[in-house]
């Protein structure tokens, strides 16, 4: 049984600033391309089965920088929709809405562009994906190129809990490796936030 091997994008203006950057097409840093082509030897060593990526181009150029073939790109492992939160600091935020906590308030409503997702809905898209998924580990490792807050959500998911306690890991670092593996049939993190 393979393992399922998380990659966050490399850094973007806004990752580093600390802006949500949902649905945003923001590209890579230097710092964030470099990241990303260090990921490269490594991951040539485990040759995953399958690769699949969100289709925003800073999780793409990340794949092809590390040296990962045959992506298929797969919407339902873009960002949060921050609605209207979209490219605002969470400091920013509860200055206008003291006490604010994405994972127990939420987001508000966007524009047409960023409408806003509720935290279901994400677990939704992360639920399908697993779904996909599962049935290739029989093959191999198969590797996911998202995000930050929708790794943490797609890892609750595959823990079998429920989405609010993504809140209990930490936000995966710009151009860093997370493994979600099984034992005894039980999922497990195998590896967090790994460099």
């Amino acid at each position: 049984m393979g393992e399922l091997i998380l990659i966050r994008h490399g850094q973007t203006e806004w990752s580093l600033s600390g802006r949500h950057a949902g649905r945003t097409d923001i590209p890579l840093t230097e710092e964030g391309e470099a990241a990303a082509t260090s990921l490269a030897p490594w991951l040539a060593r485990r040759r995953p089965v399958a690769v699949f990526s969100s289709p925003l181009s800073r999780a793409m150029r990340t794949a092809e920088l590390a040296g990962l073939t045959g992506v298929r790109p797969d919407p339902d492992l873009m960002e949060w929709d921050y609605g209207g939160y979209e490219g605002l600091t969470a400091a920013q935020i509860q200055g206008r809405r003291p006490g604010w906590d994405l994972w127990r308030d939420g987001v508000i409503p966007g524009d047409a562009a960023h409408p806003g997702e509720e935290l279901r809905q994400v677990a939704a898209r992360t639920d399908a994906v697993l779904d996909r998924v599962r049935p290739l580990l029989a093959d191999g490792d198969v590797a996911l190129v998202a995000h930050g807050h929708l790794a943490r959500v797609l890892t609750v998911r595959w823990l079998g809990l429920d989405a609010s306690a993504g809140r209990l890991l930490g936000h995966p670092h710009p151009g860093t490796l997370s493994f979600l593996a099984t034992e005894d049939e039980q999922p497990f993190i195998a590896a967090w936030n790994v460099p």
